[in-house]
């Protein structure tokens, strides 16, 4: 998954309700013949291409397979504005798409909200839907237990690190840290080794958004006894210990001056920047991030052909090094049919050729996804193509997902506006933990929140 701003959606999805019933699988109207145009939104960046690549590919062969039918394709070439803009579109059925790229962790709100057609019926009949694992047709329910997308892959997160600072640091190349002590004692050697070399960097910033949320605080919170949401009592967690530890962590890293600077880790391109500088020029020696950034090491504009020498990986250990040892996060993309389209079965259609096995291995290798489709990950074509899918894939047994409810997005803003003020050393660890439960009771009122460990 990438990591894009989730700026105000919640207000804009809640106007979606009046759309709700507009259409289903059942009602559709029955007629698919002859000519028909469907619409297809999704998001484009100079970063992330590889979807466009793969629609550019689809949209001929299945024009060519589907007499009468043209395949519009609407790009949304904004990654701060995706949620945004398309929560808009959705918001009139001159403009809502056909087919959806929709985040997993929005799928049970934009259901609820009326925007996505429920699939069952298409699911069950296509050949290739046992080919999906379990946990990514899970990715892809409603709260009503229906399916609303099919799943494109997903990631997990690691620990990157500079075997050669490392070796100059008397560290071990081969390092696997149990607790979050050893990755400050490494910090600690990497700095003492080479001052100029930033020796940590976990994002901590409101400007790196979804970064900050996934690969750092939940990253190191879902590592303690803690949790953000309790899913069996369905409420939000306050004053936890875990909580008050992630943000001691981050407090610990910054007042040694482990992490990135501030100039750095406050500015909106500090993502890309780790990726496609700090790292590859050997700046930053550990970095917590996802298991797509060496697919920009292989090929393109970033290729860093080094890379397999230069780079190791380290699972997250949890706090202590207690049960079950390890942790990581997980995110993850699906192909959605909208609500209100005229042409439900071309629509899913569309999906169903876009993501079959030939097409989903070519997204999975291009765009360093976690593979969900049996039959791609296990091919020794998707294995042999980028030398840490396996290791990626091995973290999924330990991984957690983002609370999918609607209010998450702001949540996401209360977390990150929190830890920034610990990093500038504005507040305390425990300053931030209070300031983050009163924004949370707010946006989810006193009755949603109960009192953690």
């Amino acid at each position: 998954m990438r990591h894009r701003t989730l700026a105000a959606v919640a207000a804009i999805a809640v106007s979606g309700l009046a759309l709700a019933g507009c259409s289903s699988a059942e009602s559709a109207p029955a007629d698919e013949t002859g000519d028909r145009t469907i619409t297809v939104a999704y998001q484009k960046t100079s970063a992330f291409h590889q979807l466009d690549d793969l629609f550019q590919k689809v949209k001929p062969e299945f024009e060519a397979a589907n007499p009468g039918v043209t395949v519009d394709l609407q790009p949304i070439e904004s990654e701060d504005e995706y949620f945004t803009k398309l929560a808009l579109m959705n918001g009139s059925a001159d403009t809502a798409p056909d087919v959806i790229y929709e985040d997993t962790f929005q799928i049970r709100s934009d259901a609820a909200a009326g925007y996505l057609l429920p699939i069952d019926d298409y699911v069950a009949q296509w050949e290739d839907w046992g080919q999906f694992y379990d946990a990514a047709k899970e990715a892809g329910l409603g709260d009503d237990g229906k399916t609303y997308g099919v799943s494109m892959g997903t990631d997990t997160r690691a620990i990157y690190y500079n075997k050669d600072l490392f070796a100059a640091a008397g560290l071990p190349t081969d390092w696997q840290p149990t607790s979050w002590d050893d990755i400050l004692d490494a910090a600690r050697a990497l700095k003492a080794s080479n001052p100029d070399v930033i020796p940590l960097n976990i994002y901590g910033s409101k400007a790196a958004v979804e970064q900050t949320s996934m690969q750092g605080v939940e990253m190191l919170l879902y590592g303690t006894d803690s949790t953000l949401y309790n899913t069996d009592s369905q409420k939000w967690v306050t004053d936890s210990t875990g909580m008050k530890d992630t943000f001691g962590f981050y407090q610990d890293l910054y007042s040694e001056g482990l992490g990135t600077p501030l100039d750095l880790a406050l500015d909106t391109t500090i993502g890309s920047r780790v990726s496609t500088e700090l790292i590859p020029q050997g700046k930053v020696a550990m970095a917590i991030d996802g298991s797509w950034l060496p697919g920009g090491w292989i090929e393109g504009q970033s290729a860093w052909p080094e890379w397999e020498q230069t780079i190791g990986l380290a699972k997250m250990p949890t706090q202590d090094g207690g049960d079950p040892g390890f942790t990581s996060m997980s995110g993850g993309w699906t192909l959605a049919v909208g609500a209100q389209t005229d042409y439900p079965k071309t629509s899913f259609d569309f999906i169903a050729m876009a993501l079959n096995q030939e097409n989903s291995l070519k997204y999975d290798t291009e765009n360093s996804q976690i593979a969900v489709r049996d039959d791609v990950a296990t091919s020794d074509a998707y294995l042999s193509y980028n030398p840490t899918f396996a290791f990626f894939s091995d973290l999924v047994q330990y991984t957690h997902f983002r609370p999918a409810t609607p209010d998450y997005s702001q949540i996401s803003s209360a977390l990150q506006q929190a830890v920034e003020s610990v990093i500038t050393g504005d507040a305390t660890a425990e300053e931030a933990t209070s300031a983050y439960d009163e924004d949370l009771t707010k946006i989810v009122s006193e009755s949603n929140v109960e009192q953690g460990d």
